[in-house]
């Protein structure tokens, strides 16, 4: 690895609790501005990388995430492309997953990092996380071989102390520092007294190639868990909305489902109307195998489509993503079934 003045990094505040602060009135946390980040973090001005920051208008709370937000962090980074060796974003932690899977399709044959970071205490506070996370997040997005190549060229995560894929991870804890983890694959690297980066597995990207963004989101998608007792009256309504394209059906186990005889029929009939219905195991590990079982086999013949290992998060963005590019249901199934950023293993 070799960091110069050189490097350059452009640093993308969004929001959330990193840069939080306490209501004196009311003792509750909001958002601030970029400014008393810095001066909560000294530290910034030391690092042996060039560091120019782009600043949201309004800060936003990451349960306020949306398409639109996505679109314009895709414009900042397509625009800024070629001026800049990576990009860290401060994002807060509720949606942070989320958008690192939406940013991982949106970014077409992405050629550099684009670091995702934030804290589970505010900068401001002494025992915040947040320090540690950006300074190392900017270290990674300026890190390259010889040949000026990046080590990292893809979406990820970084929180403490664990570099994870963007589109594998999910939050898992709400009070820990370690908040994120990708239970269906390995960390791309860990960051102690040295970054060690597990290279194996990273993407490899065609560097002759352009970056291609994609700014539209298509958010007619719904996730639905099964669970025991599920009711026909409840379901009907959801697979008959006008405006529904997709559904991602969280199902037990290795993608198992009830036998009903309801539950089928009326998959096999939201499907043959072009409905993209993905299955998704609820388990943490693992994979849907609907061959496995003769649950899961009913419904790969009621023209339900495998998630894999996908995370909910991935499996959500993803149909966005391809529903905004295609009208045609046949070809978007054909792409489901395809890892087009590293998100599931075939």
């Amino acid at each position: 690895m070799n960091l110069t003045r050189n490097d350059k990094v452009l640093l993308i505040y969004t929001g959330g609790t990193i840069g939080m602060g306490k209501n004196p009135l009311t003792g509750a946390l909001e958002p601030l501005d970029f400014k008393h980040l810095v001066k909560a973090m000294p530290e910034i001005s030391s690092v042996d990388t060039e560091i120019d920051v782009y600043q949201f208008t309004s800060p936003i709370d990451s349960s306020d995430m949306n398409p639109r937000v996505w679109a314009q962090i895709v414009r900042i980074i397509s625009e800024k492309y070629n001026d800049y060796d990576g990009f860290v974003i401060l994002h807060g932690t509720d949606t942070m997953a989320y958008t690192a899977s939406a940013l991982s399709f949106m970014l077409e044959n992405l050629t550099k990092p684009v670091i995702l970071t934030g804290s589970q205490l505010p900068m401001g506070q002494l025992r915040t996380d947040g320090r540690e996370n950006v300074l190392t997040s900017i270290e990674i997005a300026s890190a390259h071989h010889e040949d000026g190549t990046p080590i990292v060229p893809e979406v990820c995560i970084y929180f403490n102390g664990r570099l994870l894929r963007g589109n594998r991870s999910t939050k898992f804890n709400a009070e820990g520092f370690s908040a994120f983890e990708t239970y269906n694959f390995g960390h791309l690297g860990e960051a102690g007294v040295n970054i060690h980066y597990n290279e194996n597995i990273m993407l490899k990207p065609d560097y002759s190639k352009n970056m291609i963004p994609h700014i539209s989101m298509d958010p007619n998608v719904i996730v639905f868990s099964l669970f025991p007792g599920i009711q026909e009256k409840i379901f009907h309504p959801i697979l008959e909305a006008g405006d529904i394209r997709a559904i991602v059906m969280r199902s037990f186990g290795s993608g198992n489902a009830p036998q009903s005889e309801w539950l089928i029929k009326m998959l096999k009939k939201a499907t043959s109307r072009g409905i993209i219905i993905m299955n998704i195991s609820q388990c943490s590990e693992g994979a849907v195998e609907m061959n496995r079982y003769e649950t899961g086999y009913q419904l790969k013949e009621a023209g339900v489509i495998s998630g894999y290992d996908s995370t909910v998060e991935a499996a959500v963005t993803k149909l966005m993503h391809l529903q905004a590019r295609f009208n045609d249901p046949h070809i978007i199934r054909t792409c489901m079934s395809r890892a087009l950023a590293g998100e599931i293993t075939l």
